[in-house]
């Protein structure tokens, strides 16, 4: 889930998809004109990134007389709660994101286009990470085009660690280290809190794999729930102690994705897990501080939940449709310099450009040009997330579990308890939810 990347999620923009938004033949003219619907175009409240994208379809549709792209501007355009209706019922678009989460389950089910003899009109397909490639193959073939992935680190407020007697440039490394330091910011006046965190919402559940999978625990094994573990309980009291005996992680459960942005915004909060574009967010949609965030590798680093997305094709897309369909994706998502690649526009259209919030083409030649380029036009100081950067490489991913959003809303209940309750029985708690998680995972 992103944030991916991976947000918790707003209304769609209630446009209605014809036969076009779901492909078909019936798109090709008889001079062999073709359209096509792409899902993601910016929404009216970001009028200039709007008018950035608006301008890239114009010159895609010129580079390729013929082709007609038709945006849909639900943002986030991935909602969890219309996402698999969407798809069962037909009406995705041409074009259309699916977060990492879902991958497996939109393959297996048949609802994205086999695109393995294809590959080639994404012309650096190829340089983007095995690893990464590997999530959107099944049985040898291939299902979409990769653009996002990412993991997670530990988000902080270098201006509060300061505050608070705090190195911002050694920033906490075991869990340990986070709730003292989140004792010392918190210690600096009631309206402060020193780690954030969610109780619901899904997200709740999400954090909780975050951060078993940093204590090298794991959320399930050959199908079966595995976060009642050693590990699992430490995430728990760790997080009830932090509230109960440090008051460190303040008295408000945070339920939506949106809640602990505006609070990291208003610079109050100390420190969150997230990925680095988290600080895009907080600078860029929540009016963060430029210079207030860095971002360190995740505590205890046994491991990492990985996220991202890809852009799959309808498989009601016609032979003509397809072609221009990855036609698109190549060049709004995969080539340097142009499309959301092309940093300079960002810059000058005032983004947050610079934080390193995606690693899809590793150190391949298109990576690196992609992050020459990002440095190059960067707004924001770079060398806050450098810790972040130089400990990812070493740090294992982890996909999410089979049944994410089904065990997070699941997790959301422990989560919640161990914030809201002093008394919160851990091992019942976990228990529980283990139960429940099993009877979710047995299904198929």
């Amino acid at each position: 889930m992103k944030s991916r990347n991976l947000a918790i999620f707003l209304i769609s923009s209630g446009l209605v998809l014809t036969a076009t938004a779901c492909g078909g033949d019936s798109d090709a003219g008889a001079k062999g004109d073709v359209t096509i619907t792409v899902a993601c175009q910016p929404a009216k409240t970001a009028p200039q990134q709007r008018k950035a994208w608006d301008d890239d379809v114009k010159a895609f549709e010129k580079a390729h007389p013929g082709v007609k792209v038709k945006s849909t501007d639900q943002q986030p355009c991935f909602d969890p709660k219309t996402f698999a209706a969407k798809l069962a019922g037909g009406q995705m678009e041409t074009v259309y994101m699916a977060p990492v989460t879902n991958y497996a389950d939109v393959m297996t089910k048949g609802q994205a286009k086999d695109i393995t003899a294809s590959t080639d009109l994404v012309k650096n397909f190829g340089n983007i990470r095995q690893d990464v490639r590997d999530m959107v193959t099944k049985d040898g073939k291939i299902y979409g085009v990769p653009n996002v992935s990412y993991s997670v680190g530990l988000v902080y407020n270098r201006e509060l660690f300061e505050q608070a007697g705090l190195d911002p440039n050694s920033p906490p490394k075991t869990w340990d280290e986070v709730r003292a330091a989140a004792k010392k910011i918190s210690d600096l006046g009631d309206a402060y809190v020193g780690y954030g965190e969610y109780g619901g919402g899904n997200v709740g559940g999400w954090h909780f794999a975050q951060s078993i999978f940093s204590r090298g625990g794991e959320m399930a094994v050959d199908g079966k729930a595995a976060f009642n573990s050693a590990e699992g309980k430490a995430v728990l009291q760790t997080l009830h102690d932090m509230r109960w005996k440090d008051d460190s992680v303040g008295k408000k459960v945070l339920i939506g994705w949106e809640a602990l942005m505006q609070q990291m915004a208003a610079g109050k909060t100390g420190m969150m897990l997230g990925a680095p574009d988290v600080v895009t967010d907080l600078v860029q949609k929540f009016q963060g501080g430029k210079d207030q965030y860095g971002i360190a590798p995740i505590p205890e680093g046994k491991a990492s939940l990985t996220g991202g997305e890809a852009y799959m094709i309808n498989p009601k897309a016609s032979e003509a449709e397809t072609k221009a369909g990855l036609q698109w994706i190549d060049f709004q998502f995969n080539t340097p310099g142009k499309g959301r690649h092309d940093y300079a526009r960002g810059k000058a259209n005032g983004e947050a450009v610079g934080v390193p919030n995606n690693d899809y083409m590793g150190d391949s030649p298109t990576g690196k040009e992609i992050a020459a380029l990002r440095e190059k036009n960067a707004v924001l100081p770079v060398e806050y997330y450098q810790p972040y950067v130089e400990a990812a490489e070493n740090i294992e991913i982890k996909l999410e579990p089979a049944k994410a959003q089904e065990l997070y809303a699941v997790l959301d209940v422990p989560m919640s308890a161990v914030l809201t309750r002093k008394d919160a029985d851990i091992d019942k708690l976990l228990a529980d939810a283990e139960a429940k998680a099993n009877t979710i995972l047995a299904k198929s």
